[in-house]
């Protein structure tokens, strides 16, 4: 039955093409009809994609194109006279120490950041999906810290910090462990594992509620045959579930990447690059020689420069994990 269907239906098909081409011989100036239509149909998409091209020419790519400008002159950002200075900006930029330091704690945010914020976020979407409806308060909890804005965490966490009236030193000093109480912010040595803890504390939520929508689709049968079988739970996630869910880690990881090489606005309220440039991020060193130090030609030459990084790994990154999928 199915076959005389598709024949049937062929057999259509072919008549009403032909039936087109006989039209079309008969009547030529159809073709130009044909041929308006698809012009017409052509400027309605232009027209559609217009407004979206000029909003990212005037956003994105002018900034861009006159950050590479002002990377080649000398500008306090209020004088009209900018002076050509060449290639100075990026000489000193490749023998500036604190440069080079603000990329090396930039990927130290980058390894604990996909290192934590995935492994967590995966771990307490594997736990919220198998109590289904009965966590739902917990999912709503865990999912508070998104809902705050960076800059009211990071004074929130100064307070939690803080040497002297800080719940994190009063705890340790009420349980007489005066030992372990520090100057979380103010010591080099802490100051950017303490900021590390914060910004995981705040994005693990993103992860979880990632995951969770990933598992979600996930076919409930998989999970059946393994029990079937006779897998443990932690069999069903490293065997079936896990190889599920590359796609969905591998995009988190690369977000997570892209986030924490510009990551900006929580440091600068905590710590503002210190104490001695112990937690300054490329972001922050750009923003302080641009608008703090009014050397606007210098801060360009670094934003031009953290545009090229993230770039780069990026597209590196998305191009490694597509040749590992596909061999």
């Amino acid at each position: 039955m199915t076959t005389k269907t598709n024949t049937s239906y062929l057999k259509s098909l072919r008549a009403s093409r032909l039936k087109d081409k006989m039209a079309i011989k008969a009547n030529p100036f159809s073709v130009s009809t044909l041929e308006a239509s698809k012009r017409e149909e052509k400027r309605t998409i232009v027209l559609f994609i217009l407004p979206v091209l000029i909003l990212i020419s005037i956003f994105i790519i002018y900034p861009i194109m006159n950050s590479v400008y002002l990377s080649f002159v000398k500008w306090n950002g209020i004088d009209p006279v900018k002076t050509f200075v060449g290639f100075s900006n990026w000489e000193k930029l490749l023998h500036d120490k604190i440069f080079f330091s603000a990329i090396l704690n930039n990927f130290k945010i980058v390894i604990f950041s996909i290192l934590i914020q995935i492994s967590i976020g995966l771990g307490l979407a594997v736990l919220l999906n198998k109590g289904g409806v009965k966590f739902t308060f917990f999912k709503t909890v865990y999912f508070f810290p998104m809902l705050m804005s960076s800059v009211a965490i990071g004074i929130l966490f100064k307070y939690i910090y803080d040497p002297q009236f800080g719940v994190i030193n009063t705890f340790f000093n009420s349980l007489g462990l005066e030992h372990l109480a520090k100057s979380w912010l103010g010591d080099p040595k802490f100051a950017l594992a303490s900021v590390i803890g914060v910004i995981c504390w705040q994005f693990i939520p993103f992860y979880m509620i990632y995951f969770l929508a990933a598992i979600s689709g996930v076919p409930p049968e998989l999970y059946e045959a393994a029990t079937i079988d006779g897998a443990t739970e932690w069999q069903y996630f490293y065997k079936v579930l896990l190889p599920q869910l590359k796609e969905p880690i591998r995009t988190a990881a690369i977000l997570s990447l892209i986030g924490s090489l510009k990551y900006f606005d929580l440091i600068y309220v905590m710590t503002g690059g210190g104490p001695t440039h112990s937690t300054e991020l490329m972001a922050t060193y750009m923003y302080k020689n641009a608008f703090t130090k009014y050397k606007m030609g210098y801060g360009s030459t670094i934003a031009v420069a953290l545009f090229v990084i993230v770039v780069s790994i990026a597209v590196l990154t998305t191009y490694i994990t597509r040749t590992k999928e596909e061999n």
